[in-house]
């Protein structure tokens, strides 16, 4: 036995040390700053963790006066951020929507208790019964999103899996309709948040007016504010230019999710950090198209009210109105404190968040900034990352010190290199070091290793029935191929 275990460590070795040029390369915050010197050095301290980070584009509103700085990269060529890079904004287009209600409102276009189906006849169902307070503030009982088919949730699953978007093809009509085969829940008049909500709410308000979310939300809030660098991108081909490129914490390359659909949720707006401190400078002031939208008015729990789309949470003897907005490969806080008359806005074009960032410029100590940690989702990915790299050397080497034949190897062989892609795809590696990848290939190489020296001495096919035993094989492997394939195309 010690030359098979003598060969296994070598090739441990070997590989190891081979796929150190290949191991997972998280993205960092670079050094390189553009604007306020003196902001990007505050933002720099504010950052509790730089890895998962490529870029970050940030405002601080103060005294009536704006600063902004860019700090790292927008791309992965390393061009830098610069104050008016436009990012993905995904939810902090909520508090816009919300904007948007509170304007009609006070100009008597619409009621808060007016069902939503009176301003969309379209749609059907219970939903119609929803009143577009309800929608505004997540009390609508309706489910976070639209769940139409197992195919589209399939869609949906791959298309996060693979950094794709699962919102394509679904729009103001699709959303509708989808909308018509749900029905609020027990949470209904509890605050449970809801995109399909938020969305529905936006698509009425367009819908009441004659005219698409965009253009309502271009007239109503973007133009008298002065956001020009706003927009909202129905389609993957019309980004802004000079935009950020949006990618995981891990470093893998995230598409736009673009839609019409879910617009009025977050999906498809841009912003700027100089645009967006506009926006929280005149609602701080109280001089925005329905800046109302920001007072609070149900209660979540103890921490935290909400009004039409913004969050107040309290900390300790503070007070921060806010909201944030993921996608696939962004995240965005904007947040401001009344007290204190200060505002930030910061965007980031990785999907880590950013939300301890803008709570510590706003003045939250860092214990309290930083509590919470990172959602659930960071952390099954960091799972997943552990688990793919070492799952198919463990299992290939329990194959190949029992197989009874070849045609048991051959499948064990290429689940093992799936299994390293997906974790070297799948995998947080922000969280995650990502010198533990190696040591999975290393594990590997070692199955691989011993699988190659029991080759010679197995029989092709052991047991019985040989026909069961061929298909079972040619389906595992092909699976397996055809997997890694997909996953190397995205």
């Amino acid at each position: 036995m010690r030359k098979p275990v003598a060969l296994t460590l070598v090739a441990a070795l070997v590989g190891a040390v081979a796929a150190v040029g290949l191991m997972p390369r998280p993205p960092r915050l670079t050094g390189q700053s553009t604007g306020d010197a003196a902001l990007a050095a505050a933002v720099r301290t504010a950052v509790p963790d730089p890895e998962g980070h490529r870029g970050l584009a940030v405002a601080v509103v103060e005294d009536g006066r704006v600063r902004a700085a860019g700090l790292g990269d927008r791309d992965s060529d390393g061009r830098p951020v610069e104050p008016g890079t436009p990012f993905e904004i995904g939810s902090v287009t909520k508090v816009m929507t919300g904007m948007l209600l509170a304007r009609q409102v006070a100009a008597g276009h619409a009621r808060p208790d007016e069902p939503v189906g009176a301003a969309l006849p379209g749609l059907t169902g219970p939903a119609r019964e929803v009143t577009l307070a309800e929608l505004a503030s997540h009390r609508s009982g309706l489910p976070r999103l639209a769940v139409t088919s197992a195919a589209d949730m399939t869609r949906t699953w791959w298309a996060n899996v693979t950094g794709g978007n699962p919102y394509a093809g679904q729009d103001a009509g699709w959303l509708v309709e989808a909308a018509g085969e749900e029905k609020p829940g027990d949470d209904r008049g509890r605050v449970r948040y809801s995109n399909l909500g938020m969305a529905l709410l936006g698509q009425a308000l367009a819908a009441r007016a004659g005219t698409s979310y965009a253009e309502l939300l271009d007239r109503e809030l973007l133009r008298p504010l002065g956001m020009t660098a706003t927009v909202v991108a129905t389609d993957a081909d019309v980004l802004p230019p000079g935009h950020a490129e949006g990618s995981t914490a891990g470093g893998r390359a995230a598409d736009a999710w673009v839609g019409a659909g879910y617009a009025p949720a977050g999906i498809g707006p841009w912003s700027t950090a100089e645009d967006l401190a506009r926006l929280v400078g005149a609602t701080l002031a109280g001089t925005a198209p329905g800046a109302d939208a920001a007072t609070p008015r149900f209660t979540e729990d103890e921490r935290n009210r909400i009004g039409y789309g913004w969050f107040t949470t309290r900390h300790g003897d503070r007070e921060i109105v806010w909201h944030n907005g993921a996608t696939g490969g962004f995240h965005a806080y904007v947040g401001f404190e009344r007290a204190t008359g200060r505002g930030v806005v910061v965007l980031g074009n990785t999907d880590k968040g950013v939300e301890p960032i803008g709570r510590r410029l706003l003045g939250v100590p860092a214990e309290e900034a930083d509590a919470g940690g990172p959602p659930l989702p960071v952390w099954i990915n960091a799972g997943l990352a552990v688990f793919f790299t070492f799952v198919g050397g463990w299992s290939l080497l329990a194959a190949a010190r029992r197989a009874p034949d070849r045609l048991t190897l051959a499948p064990a062989v290429a689940w093992a290199a799936l299994y390293l892609g997906l974790g070297h795809r799948l995998g947080n590696w922000s969280v995650v070091p990502a010198w533990i990848w190696p040591l999975g290939v290393g594990l590997s190489a070692a199955g691989i290793a011993l699988a190659a020296y029991r080759w010679r001495g197995l029989p092709p096919l052991a047991g019985a029935p040989r026909w069961r035993r061929l298909a079972s094989t040619a389906v595992s492997t092909g699976v397996a191929l055809l997997a890694g394939l997909l996953i190397a195309a995205n």
